[in-house]
This record gives C-alpha cells, sequence and structure tokens, in this order.
C-alpha cells in the first residue's frame, strides 16, 4: 500500500503542474503578507518618532519596547473557518483586522494613553476600533489599549490602507 501512495505522490502530487498550481496560487497570499509587513514598518517608524521626540525634548522615553509580528496563515484559515467565512484575499482584509500586530510596551498607563493619542492625532491614521482594558481590565486581570487602526502603505504604483492591532 505504502509504495501505491508514494507512486501516486511522485506522480501527482510533486508534478510540474501541481507546483505550478500551489505556486500560482500562493504568491497573491505573500503579496498581501508584505502589504500586512509593510503596514508594521509604517506603525513602527511613528511609534519610534514619537519615542525620539519625546527623548529629545522631555528627557525619557516613554516606550520600553516595540514588537511587531503577522498573523500564520494558519492562524488565519483558522479564523475564518470558525467564522464561516470564504477563504479568499477579500474575505481576509475585510474580516480579521489583528492580521499585523504592533505590541507597545510603556511602564506607564498614562504613557499609553499619551502615545495612543499621539499617534490617532496623525492625519494618515484612522482609527477602526478601541478597547480599553487597562480602564476596564479583563476578569483574568489583562489589561492593555488596544487599537485597531488603518494606515496608508505607499507602494510604487498606489497607495493601499492596511489594518494593523496596536
Amino acid at each position: 500500500m505504502d509504495t501505491i501512495r508514494g507512486k501516486f505522490f511522485k506522480q501527482h502530487l510533486l508534478s510540474d503542474q501541481f507546483l505550478d498550481l500551489i505556486e500560482k496560487n500562493k504568491r497573491p497570499m505573500d503579496e498581501l503578507m508584505s502589504y500586512y509587513q509593510c503596514a508594521i514598518m509604517e506603525v513602527e517608524t511613528k511609534f519610534k518618532v514619537l519615542n525620539q521626540e519625546y527623548s529629545l525634548e522631555y528627557d525619557r522615553n516613554p516606550i520600553e519596547s516595540v514588537k511587531s509580528r503577522i498573523k500564520s496563515t494558519d492562524s488565519i484559515v483558522r479564523k475564518l473557518r470558525d467564522r464561516g467565512l470564504p477563504f479568499s484575499l477579500e474575505s481576509i482584509e475585510r474580516s480579521i483586522s489583528d492580521i499585523a500586530g504592533v505590541r507597545v510596551i510603556c511602564s506607564f498607563p498614562e504613557d499609553i494613553y499619551l502615545l495612543a493619542d499621539c499617534l490617532l492625532r496623525q492625519n494618515d491614521i484612522t482609527l477602526i476600533e478601541r478597547k480599553d482594558y487597562i480602564a476596564t481590565p479583563k476578569d483574568n486581570g489583562y489589561r492593555s489599549l488596544h487599537l485597531i487602526v488603518e494606515v496608508p502603505i505607499f507602494l510604487r504604483s498606489e497607495t493601499r490602507m492596511m489594518k494593523v492591532e496596536v
């Protein structure tokens, strides 16, 4: 049985046609994920500039660290499945707002609010959603300020608005 399965695998699943099909369908997803990576870079840069400005003006840095991540394809597929949504690029962009994530760590809660206000005052940032788990912590004690924002990324031939969870 293993030899039949192995032969089928080699003939069909490793064929040039099948590999071309995978590549053709993978490229648009890779492109979308690269757009989200660009959006992360835009937001990270905005926080670096704010931190630098506070360092010069007030001789302090409100930001301890900035970390970022892109949601894995597995996690995206699971989220779509759990919500009963189709697996398409349009569905991903429209329905999932935490593919790109930027975590800003501050020592003091007042710095979190200060930085959030500074970010949201920028004319190219659009607030989509705000959840304040500092003012109202979750039952498990989790405290954070979550912002879903849209930020422009400037590509060679177009400007795209991308969602980022901060």
